[in-house]
């Protein structure tokens, strides 16, 4: 199953926020936002508005479109890998001919 956008922002931003060796409080006082929402965000529990996702991003001095490109990025690899194909087995490929299926007739199906 692909994961929700918001759990995907919400790594991204993380990512961001400790490639900067900031911490949640430091993020969260800046962007004027709670500090166990911005948490919340990170987790991907919560889903922030436009209004709030360009708070941390400025105060993280990421722009919103580079977090969602880094999202759609990560999205779309994910996808991939769930929708290739698994490889089949050499076994699975071979059809044995000789084998039969009996089907019965629809008559002795029927229930008197």
């Amino acid at each position: 199953m692909s994961p929700l956008v918001r759990e995907v922002i919400g790594e991204v931003l993380r990512g961001a926020r400790t490639s900067q060796g900031r911490t949640l409080r430091e993020v969260s006082d800046a962007a004027r936002v709670s500090l166990g929402y911005l948490s919340e965000v990170e987790r991907g529990r919560k889903e922030p508005s436009s209004e709030l996702l360009n708070a941390i991003c400025d105060a993280l001095q990421v722009p919103v479109s580079t977090v969602l490109t880094d999202a759609g990025q990560r999205m779309a690899s994910e996808e991939s890998a769930a929708h290739a194909a698994p490889p089949i087995a050499a076994s699975a490929t071979t059809i044995d001919a000789s084998t039969k299926v009996v089907i019965p007739p629809v008559a002795s199906l029927a229930v008197a």
